[in-house]
């Protein structure tokens, strides 16, 4: 955690007085420990995994918002079920590695899971007090990302790659917008979260419309908005209310124009990748996420190509395969499996 990301914390607890706050990165959460200290203020401080399973476990709490990237959140979530808090999610990874379990988790523990990713945020609005069962399909738009237009991506570097034009989100996050990867994710998480299983994407420029429900009769739902998480993250904390909020509003007029256009999945495989993914099922998701954590990273340390990040997916995909699983331990395994076999594609250990 970079410092400014203490400072951030430290704010909100000189504003809220939390009982408890956790920063994953030890050191990080040191200094925040060290600086409520100097102020007096009463904030207890965690880290790391316990860190996290310490705020599921937070009495007075009764929504866990998971919103870490990678695999970091599968125990707290869990955790955070078991102790029968409805979890507002944007962490992709904890649906598409372990989907089953979490679903089933949340029916036993009568939970609910709430979307916070804008484009899930924007079909769950679309199918309130809809029938399932009238359903065709769901639409997710994606961006295109910075590369929609470049055709030889064989150059693009890691500094051109963070840069997304519509979004500012964490490094990996980008880097799975810039691969059209992160939709993949969104669609396997979308057939967890709404049990549809027809999910397609369309590129969409202008990320205003952040997605649409197709129903049996031809009609179309649409939920626009400015391209802003501040929207779905208030609304997945006040549903089934909507609130007066800080989310900027929407000018139709300075908009003007919506363009569509389907995804390229042969400059962008990872897309399909996903979806073949989904298709195998069992740990394939798993092998898949994990894969892309490793690939990904060392994409920004400049030891992988751009166009090598969906190379080393397709790689592990085929050696691992798609073995059921029942238990969390067997996700587990196979995230760390995933990365030890990607890592070994690349050349170099995880660090794990």
């Amino acid at each position: 955690a970079a410092l400014d990301e203490v400072e951030d914390v430290l704010a909100q607890c000189r504003e809220f007085r939390p009982e408890l706050a956790v920063l994953y990165v030890e050191k990080a959460a040191g200094r925040l420990e060290e600086a409520l200290d100097q102020e007096g203020l009463p904030t207890r401080v965690a880290s790391g995994a316990e860190g996290l399973l310490a705020l599921a476990g937070l009495k007075n709490a009764d929504t866990f918002v998971a919103a870490s990237s990678g695999s970091v959140g599968l125990e707290a979530v869990h955790a955070a079920m078991v102790a029968g808090k409805d979890i507002a999610l944007a962490n992709k990874e904890v649906l598409v590695a372990a989907g089953g379990l979490f679903t089933a988790a949340a029916e036993r523990h009568d939970v609910e899971l709430l979307p916070v990713d804008s484009e899930h945020s924007a079909i769950w609005q679309c199918l309130q007090g809809a029938d399932n069962a009238r359903v065709a399909r769901l639409i997710l738009t994606a961006s295109g990302g910075p590369f929609r237009e470049v055709y030889d991506l064989s150059g693009i570097t890691p500094r051109q790659a963070l840069k997304h034009p519509n979004w500012s989100m964490g490094a990996k996050i980008t880097i799975d917008s810039a691969t059209l990867f992160n939709k993949g994710l969104e669609l396997i998480e979308a057939h967890w979260l709404f049990d549809v299983e027809r999910v397609d994407v369309v590129v969409h420029q202008q990320s205003v419309v952040h997605s649409l429900v197709e129903f049996v009769d031809g009609s179309v739902l649409a939920q626009l908005g400015a391209p802003d998480m501040l929207l779905p993250i208030q609304y997945a904390l006040t549903h089934p209310d909507r609130e007066i909020g800080p989310a900027p509003k929407l000018e139709l007029t300075e908009v003007a124009r919506l363009d569509f256009e389907p995804p390229d999945e042969e400059r962008f495989p990872a897309l399909r990748l996903a979806r073949e993914a989904w298709v195998a099922g069992g740990l394939a998701p798993a092998h898949l996420s994990a894969a892309d954590e490793v690939a990904v990273a060392a994409f920004l340390e400049g030891r992988l190509a751009f166009t090598g990040i969906p190379r080393i997916i397709e790689g592990v995909l085929e050696e691992l395969g798609a073995p059921e699983y029942s238990t969390l331990d067997e996700v587990r395994e196979a995230l760390e499996l995933g990365r030890e076999r990607a890592a070994a594609r690349i050349g170099k250990p995880t660090g794990r």
